[in-house]
């Protein structure tokens, strides 16, 4: 038999590296994770390590659901997990994501639970959907659970979608205006400037503008394209900081039109993950605790932490989400009635199910406003530029005339 080495980590994070004699690769995973070292380098012995753990590339939440919808149909219809692991493994595309499934596969062959296996793969399976295998194991309804969990993947990323489709089409019709503009500045307007120069007549107020700025972008662009990059940068470093994602997060909220569609989103969000939480038997603090790191934004996830301490003293869910004014009304009378009739569950689907027609309705509605804003923006922007440099060809036209 060959002979491995093995490289892993303890479940305290301390390295262990050691040689063993086995038949496959998949042995020594197995023997390693039974001591409880998850192994992170395997080769055999002369040859380079071949890195077990993958990562680099993120899995799509798509290939998520559609594995979780088909893992949940093989289960319902009696085969074992490990079977279907195995099978969903085999016919994986994703080389990352057939990696992961095949590293849960040999984890739960080894003995381990199969939410114990998935919380190895976070980049994956996050603390939403490991904590509703949990309940679906510990329940024995792994297959409604599963069933549940694709739902809910599957209407999140269609939400998320639709934001998208109202963020993106104004940002390309806005970049494409100012790359328009540069690339006349940079090479169309300096043409006119020589053409007007040699006329030697005097310039209306409008040319003498855009060839200004023709001068100063030529002149600093090299200075302009670090500047702008250095920018992005530190504008992306600091809302990595605790005090800087606060303040962005809570300025977004108040935009005109757009903080409205990201409330509605961020309801919408919150209702679907805590309804799908509490139907599956998630309880009411843990289930609060993982929709706040799902929230997406720091001023709603700072609501629900709070909303989680009063609950935890005895309040009940509605008092603190109306004190922190992020949910609608309607929202908290909706929430108080289903914790009175003990359907808090369903009227929390609801109120998801009612606040993605909402996110509809807005993002038709911001697309409509944006259409003939965008268009006036190009007409003034790009038509001012052109007609700027016109004026004069026009007053010499006329004063042959």
């Amino acid at each position: 038999m060959p002979i491995f080495k093995w490289e892993g980590k303890t479940l305290k994070g301390s390295i262990k590296k050691g040689e063993m004699e086995a038949p496959s690769e998949g042995a020594i995973r197995i023997h390693l994770r039974q001591q409880s070292i998850i192994p992170t380098k395997i080769a055999a012995k002369g040859k380079e390590f071949k890195i077990s753990l993958p990562g680099g590339k993120k899995v799509q939440q798509r290939s998520i659901a559609i594995f979780t919808r088909q893992l949940a149909t093989m289960i319902d219809a009696g085969l074992p997990l490990v079977q279907s692991l195995d099978i969903l493994s085999s016919q994986q595309e994703h080389k990352v994501f057939k990696n992961i499934i095949r590293e849960v596969r040999e984890d739960v062959e080894g003995g381990s639970t199969f939410a114990g296996a998935l919380k190895k793969h976070p980049s994956a399976f996050d603390d939403l959907y490991t904590n509703l295998v949990v309940a679906g194991e510990e329940g024995g309804i792994l297959d409604n659970i599963l069933n549940r969990l694709s739902s809910y993947i599957e209407k999140a990323e269609a939400l998320k979608k639709k934001v998208k489709s109202a963020m993106i089409y104004p940002a390309v019709i806005v970049s494409v205006a100012i790359l328009v503009v540069i690339i006349l500045m940079i090479f169309v307007i300096p043409v006119f400037e020589t053409m007007f120069k040699s006329a030697g007549q005097s310039l209306p107020l409008p040319t003498l503008i855009v060839l200004a700025m023709s001068k100063f972008i030529n002149k600093y662009i090299v200075v302009i394209i670090p500047a702008v990059i250095l920018f992005v940068f530190f504008f992306r470093k600091f809302y990595k900081t605790e005090s800087g994602k606060t303040q962005i997060d809570r300025l977004i909220l108040k935009v005109p039109v757009f903080g409205m569609l990201l409330k509605k989103v961020a309801v919408a969000r919150f209702a679907r993950t805590l309804g799908t939480l509490v139907s599956s038997g998630v309880p009411i603090l843990e289930g609060l605790l993982i929709v706040s790191r799902t929230a997406g934004n720091r001023t709603v996830e700072t609501a629900i932490l709070n909303a989680r301490n009063s609950i935890r003293e005895g309040d009940t869910i509605s008092e603190p989400l109306g004190r922190s004014g992020i949910f609608p009304p309607m929202v908290i009378q909706m929430i108080s009635v289903g914790e009175s009739t003990g359907a808090l569950d369903s009227m929390l689907t609801k109120i998801a199910d009612f606040y993605d027609d909402e996110v509809d309705v807005a993002v038709g509605n911001l697309t409509a406003l944006l259409e003939p804003f965008l268009m006036v923006f190009l007409g003034v922007v790009i038509g001012g530029v052109v007609i700027a440099m016109y004026l004069p060809i026009f007053q010499m036209a006329s004063a042959v005339g």
